[in-house]
């Protein structure tokens, strides 16, 4: 069975893997453990390509088909083992520095597109150089980073000292600051091939990934193109322009835009999977499988199989379920008070917590996308309030 080499883990990629008959070898960090039978190393620095190659030289693997990532810190070993095995796929690493650096992003997008202005944060760089360059609300945010993680907005003095803690202050590449963009935010995933928009999809964030980083509920949905046709058609522009620009390869792309009275301004944008459970709502709603996707890129296969993209049936959207902050909860107490698509969650203490608090997963859908906005935030509102929200919702 041909080998797929996948730095990082994911149970959707995985399945999807042994659909097209491919032996996984996972490049993973410790405490992440694949499943019983998959062959896996432990790396420290998922980052770092030397390390990353060491690893799968030292496996002695046979019959590789090709490398591929589940998530935004090995895009950039992922092209770099592609090419020193000559194996298909991005091998440009060059052209992948500008979809992870933060700062050299922003600086190539030609200048008729909107985006948050953009600087390196080197050593000894001061608030008020900041401020007055960017604004008095900026970000601060890892140059490399993704997930929202070490991200914060800071407003004054002591809250930049306290965003500077989390880096070694060693590197004049290490940070970036952003000026504040105050609007609500969008993404689209989707598929780029051969210097066009094969297919995209739009959803929305309930909450911002920096707010579930600090204790929020992450969850979003599909949004319906015929309630918003301009926004989409605004969205889809920016992306083909961001894409074209930045070089980018046939891939499977993840795209933030914020949506401001002049039409979309640019976030970021990642040339890998998209995070959580787009892709499997992405499946539901559109029947369009970007895990397969990005194996048969990973495999140098041309997409050629029509997307869909007419209107769909029915709108999914997913929350990734966490503790509440009081009480408790249990699966049974979900189940009782709404109905899913999907449902998983763990009220054991010992269970593993995941990424933005996560213990446990839902899927909603509903045929018409307003009502499907407002049952993802009852049942985010009753995930925070550990039950508390439904009693009141019930009196009411």
């Amino acid at each position: 069975m041909p080998t797929m080499i996948v730095i990082g883990f994911r149970d959707g990629l995985d399945e999807a893997l042994r659909r097209r008959d491919l032996e996984p070898f996972y490049i993973v960090r410790p405490p992440v453990n694949p499943p019983e039978g998959r062959g896996f190393t432990y790396v420290t620095d998922m980052e770092n390509a030397q390390e990353i190659l060491r690893a799968v030289l030292s496996a002695r693997l046979d019959d590789i088909a090709g490398v591929l990532t589940v998530h935004e810190m090995g895009v950039f070993g992922a092209a770099y083992l592609r090419q020193q095995l000559s194996l298909p796929g991005n091998t440009d690493s060059k052209t992948t520095l500008y979809f992870r650096d933060k700062y050299l992003q922003k600086s190539k997008l030609p200048p008729d597109v909107r985006r948050a202005r953009c600087r390196y944060v080197s050593a000894g760089t001061s608030f008020k150089d900041l401020a007055d360059d960017l604004g008095e609300v900026f970000v601060v945010k890892p140059a490399t980073g993704a997930g929202a993680l070490r991200t914060a907005i800071v407003r004054s003095p002591e809250e930049y000292e306290r965003a500077l803690t989390l880096f070694t202050g060693e590197s004049d590449v290490e940070v970036v600051a952003e000026s504040f963009i105050d609007a609500p935010e969008v993404y689209l995933d989707g598929i780029w091939q051969h210097g066009h928009l094969r297919w995209s999809s739009m959803s929305r964030n309930h909450t911002s990934p920096l707010s579930a980083v600090q204790g929020g509920v992450l969850a979003a949905h599909i949004l319906d193109r015929r309630r918003c046709p301009t926004l989409f058609q605004q969205a889809e522009t920016l992306a083909g322009q961001a894409l074209t620009s930045l070089d980018a390869p046939d891939c499977v792309f993840h795209l933030e835009a914020f949506t401001e009275d002049a039409g979309p301004t640019f976030g970021e944008c990642a040339i890998r999977l998209p995070g959580a459970l787009s892709p499997q709502v992405n499946k539901l709603t559109f029947g369009v499988d970007l895990f397969d996707a990005e194996i048969s890129l990973a495999l140098g296969e041309e997409l050629t199989e029509p997307l869909n993209t007419g209107d769909p049936d029915r709108f999914y959207g997913y929350i990734l379920l966490r503790r509440p902050k009081s009480g408790s909860l249990t699966q049974q107490d979900f189940e009782r008070d709404f109905r899913f698509d999907e449902l998983q969650y763990s009220s054991s203490p010992d269970t593993p917590v995941g990424p933005y608090g996560r213990v446990g997963q839902a899927v909603v859908s509903d045929q018409d996308e307003l009502k499907l906005h407002q049952t993802i935030e009852e049942i985010m509102r009753f995930n925070e309030a550990g039950g508390g929200y439904s009693q009141s919702r019930g009196e009411s």
